[in-house]
């Protein structure tokens, strides 16, 4: 009798401990319960049993009975045959079905197709004596999947008549959990395309197999145009419409053995399956470009795309997928170099390319920690009078080996790779404390201009940052010009509050490059603006190119109508100054008068600036 209450008092506590332990240790409490079962029905069958004893086998089977029945996993018994001879509530739960629907029904009658073979395995293996654990799922009486982790221990239901019981936790939001974070890691959330690891992994998969069959394969990475301009002319919401219509379109350019991935930003991948050559490459871009032809249609705006492409094709050289990604990637930065809309195949001498754009970002850096840049400074000079109405201050580099480098070496780098916003924060403040101090010095004041980048001029609270500056410098507003392009000015919300805000602070505001880029004259009218600049790129045919002249007078012509004033870059011949007086220019800039120089000649230029002022004086 005292074996009989330890026993029972250790089943009732595995039994609850089991409800706070894992779902695999349950069957421990399972077969702690057939052994004491088994004893109870061996008193209760027993002719010499005591009556006390017979009350206490029936204490302990209310027990048991309870526990089965509240216990809030689903626990079923099984015959030999594995039909249903008893179940508790939870199963009734978990399935759907009651208990007269699911007795002397066979479990494996319930579980999904592509678990059916498992399970017949697992349950063949417990009928033969050995207990296990494993997972399956069902499908509940309303016709949706539950998964399922099952414990299944044999059992003597009768003299040598074998059985089962089975123990089973519902693992669908588990499951469902896992998937989640299985599709996270491999896909991207917004497009449903794979991403980049789950590219990398299937590439290094098919690089492998094409080992075996000798067929060559190529990657293809892809950079949307100017995208960066439609997220800050439209907003994020219009891009993000613009990237789920390229998914869809980019799925037309696949088949069932290419791969298609959209791997950060505007970037997507591709691979390309049984490419011999640079032919069928080439042939694969043609797709592409064919399905880009079409308008992009962003609710009432219709955007037509081109696209970059970098192309590395497989080789000895390239036996993984890491290696053929990154020769891709190489290319595609120089189709990007090379105007963009382009394509460029992967070749050895990009590899030395690519190891100078990286020590060039290095160096950059270096320079704006090092502060190795300096300014020049080219006189504005107006056109009647021949006196420095304005100085534009243009960045040179001064490297610590190869000496003054022109901003065309670095400037296109340093947009493209956002190290222009510290770079042309150094210029306004620069610019801002040299005019300062020549004003100090008393020498006649003028406006000193200073070129906005794209990235600056989207930042925000760009209006605090140049007051800021202004403050810290001491400069008066209205000896600070700011020059933007006509390309930051697509986004005409964006563009007219930004400039109004600049106006109130009281800052001049030109537009730099006119004529080479998109401008609404709608608009153009409506933008706060001190002065167009015509770009040089006109000023230097106007004497041989009827064209270009007659593109400079209407530009003249058109802004004094719109009550700006116009000024000429690129001046280098006295014809040019002729025909820019003649069709009344108001203001000069170029070499006919000054190339960019240094501080120190500056100086000198506005002393005789003054004395040019002092001698058109009233007398």
């Amino acid at each position: 009798m005292i074996k009989r209450v330890y026993v029972g008092g250790y089943l009732i506590l595995v039994v609850f401990g089991s409800l706070y332990i894992k779902p695999y240790a349950a069957w421990i409490c399972i077969f702690a319960s057939l052994m004491l079962l088994m004893i109870l029905r061996r008193s209760d069958t027993s002719t010499q049993a005591s009556k006390y004893q017979t009350a206490r086998s029936h204490d302990h089977q209310s027990v048991l009975d309870s526990l089965f029945e509240h216990n809030p996993n689903a626990i079923g018994i099984f015959d030999g045959r594995g039909q249903f001879i008893r179940i508790n509530q939870a199963a009734e739960t978990i399935m759907g079905y009651s208990v007269s629907e699911l007795m002397h029904q066979p479990f494996a009658a319930y579980v999904t197709g592509e678990c059916k073979e498992t399970t017949k395995g697992c349950l063949d293996q417990v009928h033969e004596g050995t207990p296990t654990t494993f997972e399956t799922a069902i499908l509940h009486k309303s016709g949706y999947r539950v998964d399922l982790h099952v414990t299944a221990v044999p059992v003597l239901i009768q003299p040598e008549t074998n059985g089962s019981i089975l123990i089973c936790q519902d693992i669908t939001e588990r499951k469902r959990g896992d998937e989640q974070i299985r599709y996270m890691a491999y896909y991207d959330d917004m497009t449903g395309l794979p991403n980049r690891r789950k590219f990398k992994d299937h590439l290094n998969e098919t690089i492998c197999f094409s080992k075996t069959t000798g067929q060559k394969l190529a990657v293809f990475y892809l950079d949307i145009d100017r995208f960066k301009l439609v997220n800050d002319s439209f907003g994020h919401d219009y891009g993000n419409m613009l990237l789920l219509q390229l998914a869809e379109r980019f799925t037309r350019c696949v088949t069932e053995n290419d791969f298609l991935a959209r791997t950060e930003g505007d970037e997507f991948a591709f691979f390309f399956t049984n490419v011999a050559d640079h032919n069928d490459a080439i042939a694969l871009v043609a797709g592409i470009n064919r399905v880009l032809e079409q308008p992009f249609l962003l609710e009432q705006y219709e955007l037509h795309v081109t696209a970059s492409i970098g192309i590395a094709i497989s080789s000895e050289d390239a036996e993984d997928a890491e290696t053929l990604m990154k020769y891709a990637d190489i290319a595609l930065a120089r189709a990007k170099e090379k105007g963009r809309n382009d394509f460029q195949i992967f070749n050895s001498d990009m590899k030395s390319v690519s190891i100078n754009r990286l020590k060039l970002e290095n160096e950059l850096r270096k320079a704006i920690a090092g502060d190795e840049f300096i300014l020049y400074y080219q006189p504005q000079v107006d056109i009647e009078s021949g006196r420095i109405v304005g100085i534009e201050a243009l960045i040179r580099w001064d490297h610590p080996e190869r000496g003054i480098i022109s901003p065309n070496h670095f400037i296109p780098f340093a947009e493209e790779s956002g190290l222009i916003v510290p770079i042309g924060e150094w210029v306004l403040r620069a610019a801002c404390k040299q005019n300062k101090a020549w004003q100090i010095q008393g020498f006649p004041p003028v406006p000193i201009s200073v070129n906005l980048s794209m990235r600056q001029f989207f930042q925000h609270n760009l209006k605090g940052k140049i007051s800021y500056v202004l403050e810290q410098t001491g400069l008066d507003p209205q000896y600070l010009e700011l020059e933007i392009t006509e390309s930051m000015t697509m986004d005409v919300d964006h563009a007219i509050q930004s400039l109004l805000e600049l106006k109130e602070l009281g800052v001049n505001v030109s537009i730099d490059d006119f004529g080479t880029g998109y401008s609404s004259l709608y608009y153009l009218k409506k933008f706060p603006i001190d002065k167009l600049k015509i770009d040089r790129s006109f000023v230097r045919d106007i004497m041989v190119d009827p064209n270009d002249a007659a593109i400079v007078a209407t530009i003249i012509a058109m802004t004094h109508h719109l009550n700006l004033k116009v000024i000429a870059e690129g001046v280098e011949t006295e014809d040019q100054l002729r025909f820019l007086h003649q069709n009344r220019c108001n203001e000069v800039q170029g070499y006919w008068f000054s190339p960019p120089v240094s501080a120190e000649k500056i100086e000198s230029m506005l002393n005789g600036n003054a004395h040019v002022a002092a001698a058109n004086e009233p007398t």
